[in-house]
């Protein structure tokens, strides 16, 4: 028996009457906060559908009464009470019903776990006097005990059968934690839907003003739904669905080739991404846009096929190199007369030190993530910068844990969005606390330090190091005046401290 909440299944069967016998309680008179009879995933004995409650004798109180045996509510202050250890309730149902479960309980809001009923019959008739025994305590744990798994009882094997049984018993074990390991199922968040009611304006957003009701639709300059007002669920999503991927919907398709087109550019073709009305800004390349939109409609939605036309193209490979006659007409490069050099996003630098340096981890995928922070648990959470990191940092950024309102000590300096909120286009500044960030933080000096012996294990030589080194950070190899000028701040300075300058050049955080 469980103060919380009991159920007690059994074969359906036809009853009208159900009692609920109560010969020992655990202290005091029986108190019930709510009986509940169930056909399928219905609860029938509610006094609202018609059921009548009747008991041996009712416990005089204020709060505790026979109404609320069948009132839908639960807990202490909605129970009834029994007028002595013994007796009994009944809930007479309006008409015979099948039925296959009884749910009650002492509490379920677990206030009270006192006057519960040990010693109990519950019984069904079809005709007052008949009574058939449905469920009882008998076949139920007492109140106080703990259930066993049964595998780690005292067992002697002896005899010649002792070896086997033994044998048997390991084969138990395994069984029993395997059967374990099984019940403990996977937890989702699912949604069950149900059909939505009525749709009213409403008087200047009022909930309690409404005016005339409204049909599901979108809005009407875009398109038609043609939905009835009671039309359900499924088909309001279904109609959505439907528009929103129409090939003869323009707007889709241009929102997404900008948005990847601002990825790999920095800005899009409309540089107001999440606006292309009135209050956005015009496309700088208006028939490129409709053409890339095209493009991903024919080619089935394909995204890669829209990145390779991008990548592939004459205007993504141009250099970023200014001509001064271009600087005088457009000096933003808005027109795209030469690649547009940006700073990377702080995932971009973060991912690409741990790359160079040889240390980060590509092989753990999914799952938990790695937190940014020390955190010290008080009433609530605190955050502080971690003071060392290990290999559970190593991980690309896309899987640190964000905390909202809460920046990472060393990489939130370069523009990473606040978690509570979302933004169509990262801001992009300069500041001095990102230079300082890069050049002392302990993550950029360990990742240094990596780098450093990276170079030193694939290679003994001091130049093919500093070549090796331009070739990992930059992509390309050193000039023979920037090899010598290397050699001699590494005799200077040693190692560490040339692959921590190297981490910090412009050439590195930056796109050329």
């Amino acid at each position: 028996m469980n103060a919380k909440h009991n159920i007690e299944k059994f074969p359906g069967r036809s009853a009208k009457f159900i009692r609920f016998n109560i010969a020992q309680t655990s202290s005091a008179q029986a108190c019930i906060d709510e009986l509940e009879i169930f056909s399928g995933d219905k609860n029938i004995a509610l006094a609202s559908l018609g059921a009548k409650a009747r008991s041996s004798g009712d416990f005089k109180h204020a709060i505790h009464k026979l109404e609320h045996i069948n009132d839908g509510k639960y807990g202490n202050s909605r129970s009834w009470i029994a007028a002595d250890k013994q007796g009994w309730v009944q809930i007479e149902l309006p008409a015979p019903a099948m039925i296959d479960r009884i749910e009650w309980a002492r509490d379920r809001e677990g206030n009270y776990t006192d006057r519960l009923a040990i010693n109990y019959r519950i019984e069904s008739a079809l005709e007052p006097g008949k009574w058939e025994t449905l469920a009882s305590s008998g076949d139920r744990l007492p109140a106080d005990a703990k259930e066993s798994s049964g595998a780690d009882e005292d067992y002697q094997f002896t005899g010649k059968d002792g070896a086997q049984g033994r044998q048997w018993h390991e084969q138990l074990k395994k069984l029993l934690a395997e059967k374990a390991k099984l019940e403990k199922s996977n937890l989702i968040y699912a949604g069950k839907y149900s059909q939505p009611g009525p749709t009213h304006r409403l008087y200047r957003g009022e909930p309690e003003m409404k005016r005339e009701e409204v049909e599901p639709n979108a809005i009407a300059v875009f398109t038609s739904l043609d939905l009835e007002k009671g039309a359900p669920d499924k088909e309001r999503r279904l109609a959505f669905a439907n528009w929103v991927a129409d090939p003869k919907n323009p707007l889709t398709a241009r929102v997404i080739v900008n948005r990847i087109w601002q990825f790999h550019f920095g800005a899009g073709i409309v540089d107001t991404p999440s606006d292309f009305g009135r209050n956005g800004t015009a496309p700088s390349h208006p028939e490129l846009l409709d053409w890339l939109a095209a493009e991903l409609v024919e080619s089935e939605w394909s995204l890669k096929h829209i990145h390779r036309l991008i990548l592939r193209s004459a205007t993504w490979q141009q250099s970023s190199r200014p001509t001064e006659s271009a600087i005088k007409i457009d000096a933003a490069s808005r027109l795209l007369w030469r690649f547009p050099s940006r700073r990377l996003e702080a995932e971009g630098i973060r991912d690409s030190i741990l790359s160079v340096t040889g240390s980060i981890d590509l092989e753990t995928r999914g799952g938990p993530g790695f937190s940014p922070f020390k955190i010290e648990m008080e009433n609530v959470r605190h955050y502080y910068p971690k003071e060392s990191y290990g290999p559970e940092d190593w991980r690309r950024m896309i899987y640190m844990t964000k905390v909202r309102q809460e920046r990472e000590n060393v990489f939130g300096a370069f523009d990473c969005p606040d978690a509570s909120q979302t933004v169509a286009k990262r801001s992009r500044s300069t500041t001095p606390l990102q230079a300082l960030n890069l050049l002392n933080s302990s993550f950029v000096i360990q990742q240094a330090e990596f780098f450093a012996q990276r170079l030193e294990n694939e290679h003994k030589k001091r130049e093919v190091q500093i070549q090796r080194a331009w070739e990992l950070c930059f992509g390309r190899f050193p000039s023979e005046i920037e090899v010598s000028e290397s050699l001699t701040f590494i005799e200077a300075q040693g190692i560490k401290q040339f692959t921590r300058a190297m981490l910090n050049m412009n050439e590195f955080v930056f796109i050329p």
